[in-house]
């Protein structure tokens, strides 16, 4: 089977526990305006790997994985690749490699069969999930992605209703997700799922700019600026990642 490769990184450590071999994959159907990977959204001039391929080059770095580590895909979103993030997911298991992907779980859609018969699938071969929810109300989530936020909270219970471990992920950025109101919100959702096991409040950065400006798009958060450390903290309050002492 073929995937369409955007890049690699041997030795991530951001990307779920330990040491991970981390596999960008190609393609988005998302437009967030965050986004550090425009570079990502497209199919094109993807480079063409085998899952065999992938499996070996994971392989080939085990020994520095250990028990703690593993491989993740991400993107672009992965699972405009189900297949073969599958595939390759199936295979790593036979070694015991721990398995992670990094996903908005846009492409879940939970009134078609195939969508979830394909995702179910893909959960038997996936030890953990780094799942992406942009902002808990579906308009601000179209003002953030383009689109609503439906199917990706869809995800997140069909999830926590198969027993799929799950860390979910904030991007906080000042002007379109730091909201008291809204982050309480979130937090009443993440409650009624059984699986997760972190939160991840992630502050908003314009290390992805350069990008925008080297393929000719303009950066929509050009007047952004990172948010306070308060802000972050009082987030990450909220959300119960710290004690709010």
């Amino acid at each position: 089977m073929i995937g369409k490769i955007h890049s690699f990184e041997s030795f991530g450590t951001v990307d779920g526990p330990g040491i991970r071999f981390v596999v960008f994959l190609k393609g988005c159907p998302l437009r967030c305006q965050y986004c550090h990977n425009p570079d990502t959204w497209s199919m094109a001039g993807a480079r063409e790997m085998t899952d065999d391929e992938i499996v070996k080059n994971v392989l080939k770095y085990r020994s520095y994985y250990g028990d703690k580590g593993g491989m993740t895909f991400s993107g672009g979103e992965p699972l405009m690749q189900i297949e073969f993030v599958t595939e390759v997911f199936r295979k790593l298991k036979a070694y015991s490699i721990h398995t992670c992907v990094d996903t908005s779980g846009f492409t879940f859609d939970p009134d078609n069969e195939e969508s979830v018969r394909k995702h179910e699938e893909l959960i038997k071969y996936t030890d953990l999930v780094l799942l992406d929810i942009k902002h808990i109300d579906s308009e601000q989530h179209k003002v953030i992605t383009g689109q609503g936020n439906e199917r990706t909270l869809a995800f997140a219970k069909f999830l926590s209703d198969r027993g799929v471990k799950v860390w979910i992920r904030y991007v906080l950025v000042s002007s379109l997700s730091d909201d008291d109101k809204a982050i309480e919100k979130l937090r009443d959702f993440i409650s009624t799922l059984s699986t997760v096991e972190k939160v991840e409040v992630l502050p908003y950065h314009s290390m992805g700019k350069v990008k925008y400006d080297n393929l000719g798009i303009d950066y929509p958060l050009k007047d952004e600026v990172p948010p306070s450390k308060d802000r972050v903290k009082n987030a990450k309050q909220i959300l119960g990642v710290i004690r709010n002492d």
